[in-house]
């Protein structure tokens, strides 16, 4: 059956696929919170979004080949959901989103740091994230010793938390070293 849509146009064929509200904040927590499971992505959503609409999301993205879902082997109840190239497309796409609502939006220090780092870091390290993006799901190999762009904007965030609770974090990337040493190209000036 073939699809309708409104009109051929870029932007509404855009907007047809990614114009609610959850679409992006998906794609967002699975591409800047690494959160691949159901339960990762309900639980700490920072815009608390609702089990059944998660649902409904994960399955129009999987149909609409933003994500592919699999069965994870480590769990049989489980699904481990992966961005394919048209999501991680999108980096750029959510670097000016955010570089936008910074300059026009009261946003949050800790929620904007990793915009403003995205923003300042511009086209090269939105290539490299992409790059870390296609490694992590769609298997491409990075050289030895690629600086981890997600390490560097998670350890931002961690810093701007820690500052404001008056404490120091020791953050952990997902290779089990600090974050300090994997992404400290991009994170170390950061604030």
């Amino acid at each position: 059956m073939e699809e309708l849509h409104r009109s051929g146009c870029p932007i509404n064929l855009t907007l047809e696929i990614l114009g609610d509200r959850w679409s992006l904040i998906v794609i967002r927590d699975i591409m800047f919170g690494n959160r691949r499971h159901f339960r990762e992505l309900l639980q700490n959503s920072q815009e608390r979004i609702a089990s059944n609409i998660l649902a409904d999301r994960l399955r129009r993205l999987v149909d609409r080949g933003l994500l592919t879902r699999e069965d994870d082997p480590t769990h049989k109840q489980k699904a481990i959901y992966s961005l394919t190239e048209m999501a991680i497309d999108l980096v750029p796409l959510l670097a000016q989103m955010g570089a936008w609502g910074r300059k026009h939006l009261p946003v949050s220090e800790e929620l904007s740091i990793r915009a403003e780092l995205l923003e300042n870091g511009g086209q090269a390290l939105w290539n490299d994230f992409m790059e870390e993006l296609r490694a992590k799901h769609l298997g491409k190999q990075l050289p030895p010793g690629t600086p981890s762009v997600l390490a560097g904007l998670t350890k931002a965030y961690l810093d701007v938390l820690a500052k404001k609770a008056g404490c120091s974090v020791l953050a952990e990337n997902d290779t089990g070293a600090p974050a300090g040493h994997q992404g400290q190209k991009y994170g170390e000036n950061a604030v």
